[in-house]
């Protein structure tokens, strides 16, 4: 959310601690996710330890498609890493939740760090970058886009590649006749807060970034990567490779 090198408290990591528990005990109680642009949402902890078959075509897809050695960011509970390493490939999971870390380890996933994806000590020598389930919105606003960009190039081997989704949210604010109720002077529409509940355990609050296909494909030029359309998903989502 932040491009610096924090990781969470554990305190105050209600994903970490749903994922903790559903690895424990195969239960979790209700993750939630608030923010002031939307009613409450309530996050199904189940389906982040999701197998293949019951990923989304734009999920497959990355799979398929990541190649030599990999880096999966925003990891969680480390299905799309245990995919990878099923498969044989060379890959490592990171998460700036250490719950989250340690409940993938528990899981079987090889190579785990807690660390943030803009921490100096993550270094170079990429030669695939997994950034799925919104890996756009780590940037957190759009002005941080190209910073997000930049970084993930600083990564990346010669002719490597990033695999990243994200939505479009321009339906929420369309108008029958194709005209948008956005405030062309006020923030970027993809920009969401966020917090997460679960229990007791409250998160802080924080910046989250859908980006449209165009916005990214223009933060991914300024840091000389090459964008491109992968697939398009059912609901205004699609899946893009940026390579450098």
């Amino acid at each position: 959310m932040y491009t610096d090198t924090h990781v969470l408290a554990p305190a105050r990591d209600p994903m970490g601690a749903a994922i903790m528990d559903y690895q424990a005990t195969g239960r979790a109680g209700r993750l939630w996710v608030k923010s002031s642009m939307f009613d409450d949402d309530e996050m199904p902890v189940p389906h982040l330890f999701r197998a293949v078959g019951d990923m989304p075509p734009i999920e497959r897809r990355a799979l398929q498609m990541a190649r030599g050695r990999i880096l999966d960011v925003g990891a969680g509970a480390g299905c799309h890493a245990l995919a990878l390493q099923q498969l044989g490939a060379e890959v490592t999971a990171i998460d700036i939740s250490p719950l989250s870390c340690e409940a993938m380890r528990l899981r079987g996933v090889a190579h785990v760090a807690c660390v943030n994806l803009f921490d100096p000590a993550l270094t170079a020598g990429y030669d695939t970058i997994l950034m799925l389930m919104n890996g756009t919105g780590i940037a957190g606003r759009a002005a941080r886009l190209p910073l997000l960009m930049a970084r993930l190039r600083q990564l990346l081997n010669a002719g490597g590649r990033v695999l990243i989704d994200s939505s479009d949210l321009r339906y929420i604010y369309e108008n029958e006749d194709g005209s948008m109720d956005i405030n062309l002077n006020g923030a970027y529409y993809g920009e969401v807060d966020y917090q997460m509940v679960y229990g007791q355990v409250v998160g802080e609050p924080f910046d989250w970034l859908y980006a449209d296909y165009q916005l990214l494909c223009a933060a991914a030029a300024k840091s000389g990567l090459h964008c491109s359309l992968v697939l398009q998903g059912s609901h205004y989502d699609y899946l893009a490779m940026l390579e450098k």
